[in-house]
């Protein structure tokens, strides 16, 4: 079901062009209505559920995705991977109501760039899918302090175990990758505390935008893959209690 057959190239100034993954109707076309009434945004097309939200990314190829996670035929974990690695350009926006901590980790690790939680309000709504268009990445307390929690449970747990369980195949330079680094982990931290990036930035001492940078390359660090959690784990299990 979509609204618009058209793609249209992404131009700086241009709108936003917007598809929704929901399988509720009535989340969906109240989304849908909120963000029609934005003059910088624009919505292209709805999905119903995973398999609908791939093919129309295919098709459209929209600037920004709002993917619910919990939908029939294709969750909305398995639909953002096969999104962002077929679509490098269309950027995912998870939506979540954090009922499992498995699948919101593991949303994080599918690629999206950017985590609301369902009861979220307008403005934040609008100014995270502004910010995806300025390049950034956003991580809301909620989701930090879950992702923190998951590999807190991943560096209790048996290196090789890690491996055999999600890369039987894997090299030994699969360790190689650089880890978090320590501003990083404190940039998680203070986030899942519920720190605001300006409030982060004044207790660092950096610029904004810096923090806004770090929290970027942090989402790309988690996205990776098990390479990034093996490096993460050997870090945490080589530092003393």
């Amino acid at each position: 079901m979509t609204h618009d057959e058209q793609i249209n190239p992404s131009a700086p100034g241009a709108q936003i062009r917007i598809v929704i993954a929901e399988d509720q109707a009535l989340v969906r076309r109240g989304a849908a209505l909120l963000l029609s009434m934005e003059p910088d945004m624009r919505v292209v097309g709805e999905a119903r559920n995973g398999v609908e939200a791939v093919e129309i990314a295919r098709r459209l190829c929209p600037d920004v995705i709002l993917m619910d996670l919990h939908m029939p035929l294709k969750g909305g974990v398995a639909a953002t991977r096969e999104i962002t690695r077929a679509i490098p350009k269309c950027q995912v926006l998870v939506l979540t109501t954090l009922d499992d901590d498995e699948t919101v980790f593991e949303a994080v690790r599918a690629g999206a760039h950017a985590y609301l939680l369902k009861d979220a309000d307008e403005a934040e709504l609008l100014e995270t899918i502004r910010g995806l268009r300025r390049g950034e990445s956003r991580l809301t307390p909620q989701i930090a302090r879950k992702v923190m929690d998951q590999f807190r449970r991943l560096a209790s747990s048996p290196r090789t175990e890690l491996i055999r369980e999600n890369r039987p195949d894997a090299p030994s330079s699969a360790l190689d990758t650089e880890p978090l680094t320590e501003k990083e982990g404190r940039i998680l931290q203070l986030i899942a505390e519920g720190i605001t990036n300006r409030q982060i930035a004044n207790a660092l001492f950096l610029a904004e935008g810096t923090v806004k940078n770090y929290v970027s390359r942090i989402m790309e660090k988690l996205h990776a893959n098990t390479r990034t959690e093996l490096a993460v784990l050997t870090k945490k299990q080589s530092r003393p209690e």
